[in-house]
C-alpha cells in the first residue's frame, strides 16, 4: 500500500470511528474528506467552502479556490450568509438567514443515497442581489434529491461587497475591470462542482444552473459570460428580468457608468480611497449602501459581461444550452413598490399613455385598458420585467437551435387569493422544491390537500425531468412542447395545461419599446413603463 493510500485509509478510519460521524455518510472528494448526515434516502452535506474568504485585501477581488482541507470536515451546518441588510419587517419574503460573514462562499449538497452520475441542479437564490442565502428553508433540496437529482445551493457576495465597480479596483485588476464579484463567485462555485460533484454521486457532465428573480438574472449573466462557458449544460430561469445594465466606464442607456456609481458610493460612505473602503466594517458598508441610492447589478465590462444582455442574445452569443423560462401572472402583487400609483381616473390614465407611447399607444391600451386600470398597471410592470424577458429567452434560444420551454405560472390558492396575491412573485418555488411546509412566517399558507400535492408533484417532476434530460416531462400530465413549435408554452393554473401564443401582442409591444430605447441610447428599460415611462422615441431603422 502506498503512503498516500495509507494516509487516506487512516483518515477514513478516523471519520468512521468518530462519535460525531457514527452512521454519517463520508465522501472523499478532491476538496477533502467530508462527513455529512443521512436521512430518508438522502445524503446532505452543508457549508462546504468553494473559495477562500474574500476578506481584508481580498475584498473586491475575484474569488480564489479554497485549498483542500485537512482531516475530516463535518458538514452538518450551513455556512454563514453573505452580508446583507436586515430584511423588511412585514414582508412575506422576510426570513432570518442566521450569522453573516465575509467568509460566506460555501455551498450545500443534497444527493440521493445511492446516487451514481445523477443529474445536478445548481440553485442560485434570489433577493435583488442584495439579500438571500443558500440556507433558506424553502430551498431545501431533500425532496428533489429523492426524485433522483443532486441539488447544490450556493452563497455568493451580495450588495456593494459583491458588485461594486470603482476606478481604483479597475486599476489594480490585471484585466482593467471591476464589479461582478458575486457573478465570479458563482462561476467559481461551478468550477468546484465540476471538480468535486462526481464524488457525491453527481454527473459533472450534466449540470443545470437554475434560479429565481435575481437568481434568474444571475443565470442570464452566466449564459452571457465567456468564463462560465462549458461549466453547465442547461438553464432554468424563473422570473428573470433582462433590464439595461450599467457599463464600466460609459454612461449609456440612461445608466450611470458603474465606476462613477461606485466612486459616488465610496464618497457618501466617507471613504476617500480603496484602502479606506477595505478598512471599513463590512456590515456598515452593506447597511448604509442602499440609503445612498446604490443598487447592485452586473457590470458590462467587455470581459466578464462582454455586452448588454439584449445584444448578447440578439447576436446568438449566449451559451448554446437547452433552456426553461417563465414568469408568474401575479408577479407585482407582492412587489407593488415597482408599480406606480393608480391615477385618479381613466381619462388621466389614457392621457398619460398617449403622451408617453405615441404611435404605439393604441397597441398599449388594447393590452392594458383603462377600464381595468389598477390591474393594467400591475400587468404593465410585470410584462416589461418578467413576461417579455421569459418569452425573449425562449425565442432567442430557439433561434440558435436549442430546445427552449416557456411557462406561465397562474396558480392560486385560498390564503394567497384572499390576500390579493394570486400567483405572486416566487410562489412557484415551494412547489418546485417540495417545500410547501417550509415557507417563511408570513407566506400565505399553502393547503395540505391532495389537489395541491398533485399540483406540486407535477411541477417538481417537470423540473427534475428537464434537469435530467433537457425535456420537461411529467407522468400523467400534458406534453410540454418546445417554444419553437408554434410559440408553445405551459400554463400552470389549477393544473398544467399545454397552450400556445402567450398573451398575444405583449412580447411584440415590449420588444418594440426596448428596440426604440436601444436605438436612441439614452433611456433605460426596466420598471419605467406605463404611466411613468419617458416619452417613447420615434421608430428607428430595424424597430417597429
Amino acid at each position: 500500500m502506498t503512503l498516500a493510500r495509507t494516509a487516506l485509509a487512516s483518515i477514513l478510519a478516523l471519520a468512521l470511528a468518530s462519535p460525531a460521524a457514527a452512521g454519517a455518510p463520508v465522501v472523499n472528494a478532491p476538496a477533502g474528506v467530508v462527513s455529512g448526515e443521512a436521512g430518508d434516502g438522502v445524503r446532505i452535506f452543508r457549508g462546504l467552502p468553494y473559495a477562500a474568504p474574500p476578506i481584508g485585501n481580498r475584498r473586491w477581488k475575484p474569488p480564489v479556490p479554497a485549498p483542500r482541507w485537512e482531516g475530516v470536515r463535518e458538514a452538518t451546518r450551513f455556512g454563514a450568509a453573505c452580508y446583507q441588510p436586515p430584511s423588511r419587517p412585514g414582508s412575506i419574503y422576510s426570513e432570518d438567514v442566521g450569522p453573516m460573514s465575509e467568509d460566506c462562499l460555501s455551498l450545500n449538497v443534497w444527493t440521493p443515497a445511492k446516487a451514481k452520475r445523477a443529474p445536478v441542479m445548481v440553485w442560485i437564490h434570489g433577493g435583488s442581489l442584495v439579500a438571500g442565502a443558500s440556507s433558506q428553508a424553502m430551498y431545501d433540496g431533500s425532496a428533489l434529491a429523492r426524485r433522483g437529482i443532486v441539488v447544490v445551493s450556493i452563497n455568493y457576495r451580495l450588495g456593494a461587497l459583491g458588485y461594486l465597480a470603482h476606478p481604483e479596483l479597475s486599476a489594480e485588476s490585471p484585466e482593467g475591470v471591476s464589479g461582478n464579484y458575486g457573478l465570479l463567485d458563482q462561476i467559481e462555485a461551478l468550477r468546484w462542482i465540476r471538480r468535486n460533484i462526481g464524488a457525491f454521486g453527481g454527473d459533472p457532465a450534466n449540470v443545470t444552473v437554475a434560479g429565481e428573480s435575481a437568481g434568474a438574472l444571475s443565470v442570464m449573466y452566466l449564459l452571457a459570460a465567456p468564463a462560465a462557458r462549458g461549466l453547465f449544460d442547461k438553464a432554468i430561469l424563473q422570473s428573470a428580468y433582462m433590464i439595461s445594465t450599467p457599463e464600466l466606464k460609459t454612461a449609456r442607456f440612461g445608466e450611470t457608468a458603474a465606476e462613477v456609481h461606485g466612486a459616488a458610493l465610496a464618497a457618501k460612505l466617507g471613504a476617500g480611497s480603496l484602502a479606506a473602503l477595505r478598512a471599513m466594517d463590512p456590515a456598515e458598508i452593506t447597511n448604509k449602501a442602499p440609503a445612498t441610492g446604490y443598487l447592485p447589478f452586473g457590470t458590462v465590462d467587455g470581459k466578464i459581461l462582454p455586452r448588454q444582455l439584449v445584444e448578447t442574445f440578439d447576436k446568438g452569443e449566449q451559451a448554446p444550452v437547452p433552456l426553461l423560462a417563465g414568469f408568474n401572472s401575479g408577479e407585482i402583487r407582492s412587489l407593488r413598490f415597482l408599480a406606480p400609483p393608480v391615477p385618479q381616473d381613466e381619462a388621466a390614465y389614457v392621457a398619460a399613455i398617449r403622451e408617453r407611447y405615441g404611435d404605439l399607444a393604441d397597441d398599449f391600451l388594447s393590452l392594458y385598458p383603462a377600464s381595468t386600470m389598477a390591474e393594467s398597471i400591475l400587468a404593465t410592470t410585470r410584462d416589461m420585467l418578467y413576461g417579455w424577458t421569459a418569452e425573449r429567452l425562449a425565442a432567442k434560444q430557439a433561434a440558435i437551435g436549442q430546445p427552449s420551454f416557456l411557462y406561465l405560472f397562474d396558480h392560486g390558492y385560498p390564503a394567497a387569493d384572499e390576500a390579493g396575491l394570486h400567483a405572486f412573485h416566487a410562489s412557484e418555488i415551494p412547489y418546485v422544491f417540495g417545500t410547501e411546509r417550509r415557507t417563511t412566517a408570513l407566506w400565505p399558507r399553502i393547503p395540505d390537500g391532495p389537489g395541491e400535492q398533485r399540483f406540486g408533484a407535477t411541477l417538481s417532476r417537470y423540473w427534475t425531468s428537464f434537469v435530467a434530460s433537457g425535456a420537461p416531462r411529467a407522468p400523467g400530465a400534458p406534453r410540454w412542447a418546445p417554444y419553437a413549435k408554434g410559440e408553445a408554452f405551459m400554463r400552470f393554473a389549477e393544473r398544467a395545461r399545454a397552450d400556445s401564443n402567450l398573451m398575444p401582442g405583449m412580447y411584440e409591444l415590449n420588444e418594440a419599446v426596448v428596440c426604440r430605447r436601444r436605438a436612441q441610447g439614452a433611456t433605460p428599460w426596466n420598471w419605467n413603463v406605463g404611466i411613468v415611462a419617458p416619452a417613447l422615441p420615434a421608430a428607428a431603422p430595424g424597430c417597429r
